[in-house]
């Protein structure tokens, strides 16, 4: 398919460049970009320096001076790629608009693949995937792929995409579709793909995926992102995702805080219950576990989205608290009387309020 376009019919995109530390391959990169107005494509540049340390900023401004399609912008504090590509999508006036790492792993010609649905009219968002591509590929790191594509199968079990690279670089976006995510996007480093990934899965946009390039460079050459990074993600991936997950993932999900939050209550029972009477020990054991449930979910699955103002959430809260604790304390008391041992009973207790505290904190609370 040609992709030469008359000047009428000029395809308007916008790649916004974050950029920290990259003065060796900052230059090479926006040649590279510039390429694709050969093929039709009224470009504009958005570079973001975040505040490099080294010489970046003023590559960049010389570069700015240079071509007119670029637009510099410059972070007084170094505050990560994530808060780098919410201020470059504000800057952006294309009609698609994409990111460009300021390395050389990427090959900016692909972006004319990923338009073609867009331009077409079926799609709203296009990932670049770089593990759809057959052909030769340099390689490097095991665990950094293992972490890709682990964290891209763990994301699309919340969001319901059948996604093949989630952490990719490589996303174009229609202008709308970016402009009205960017307003409730938090995350300032690496973050930043799971959280678009969910945004984009929540508001139904039709996805693509197109093979691209992609030639990794080594931690020598620049390359910044950490297993801290992977960490963070696998957190985003549930702190943005879970409340709007499938329901069997957010009972799988609630299983292991759930388990994490009995494993607490029975521990602190059996501290309290070897030097207080079963109710005052079923009481503290319950309210420490409660309050560990509470953060939890706030933090990983219902992400606080509660139903009711601040006060009227803690009053509904305090209810299921005190419901579920009667509970507790009635499946404990009748399995002592049953013969178990008081761990035995605690265990069944909890094992029984599982699925209770679930749905009460699903439907009524948040």
């Amino acid at each position: 398919m040609s992709h030469t376009h008359t000047q009428e019919t000029q395809t308007h995109l916008s790649l916004v460049i974050p950029c920290y530390n990259e003065e060796n391959t900052l230059q090479r990169c926006v040649e590279r970009c510039l390429e694709l107005q050969k093929h039709g494509i009224a470009l504009e540049l958005v570079i973001v320096d975040d505040c490099s340390s080294d010489n970046s900023l003023a590559v960049a401004r010389g570069l700015a001076e240079s071509y007119p399609c670029i637009t510099l912008v410059a972070h007084e504090i170094n505050k990560g790629k994530g808060a780098a590509l919410r201020t470059g999508f504000l800057h952006a006036h294309g009609d698609y608009i994409g990111i460009q790492d300021a390395d050389e792993e990427y090959d900016p010609l692909d972006y004319l693949t990923m338009l073609q649905p867009l331009l077409e009219g079926r799609a709203d968002v296009v990932y670049g995937s770089r593990y759809l591509r057959p052909d030769a590929r340099r390689v490097l790191y095991f665990w950094h792929t293992w972490m890709n594509r682990t964290l891209t199968f763990i994301s699309n079990m919340f969001t319901n995409l059948d996604i093949t690279d989630m952490e990719t670089c490589y996303k174009l976006f229609r202008r709308d579709v970016i402009l009205s995510i960017a307003r409730e996007l938090k995350e300032d480093r690496f973050g930043f793909e799971p959280e678009v990934t969910s945004y984009v899965a929540r508001r139904h946009c039709r996805v693509y995926e197109c093979a691209i390039h992609y030639s990794p460079r080594t931690y020598e050459e620049g390359k910044k992102i950490g297993w801290k990074d992977g960490v963070r993600a696998l957190y985003c991936i549930f702190h943005y995702g879970a409340h709007d997950a499938p329901l069997p993932m957010q009972l799988l999900l609630y299983f292991f805080l759930g388990l994490a939050c009995a494993l607490t209550n029975i521990l602190t029972f059996a501290c309290f219950f070897s030097f207080v009477s079963l109710l005052p020990a079923v009481i503290a054991a319950f309210i420490i576990a409660a309050v560990l449930n509470y953060l939890l979910c706030v933090q990983l699955l219902f992400r606080h989205r509660a139903r009711w103002s601040s006060p009227g959430e803690a009053i509904t809260y305090l209810l299921v608290m005190v419901l579920m604790c009667s509970l507790d304390y009635g499946v404990t008391a009748l399995c002592l009387q049953l013969g178990t041992s008081a761990v035995g009973g605690k265990a069944i207790s909890t094992a029984v309020g599982f699925l209770g505290n679930f749905l009460l904190r699903k439907y009524l609370v948040f």
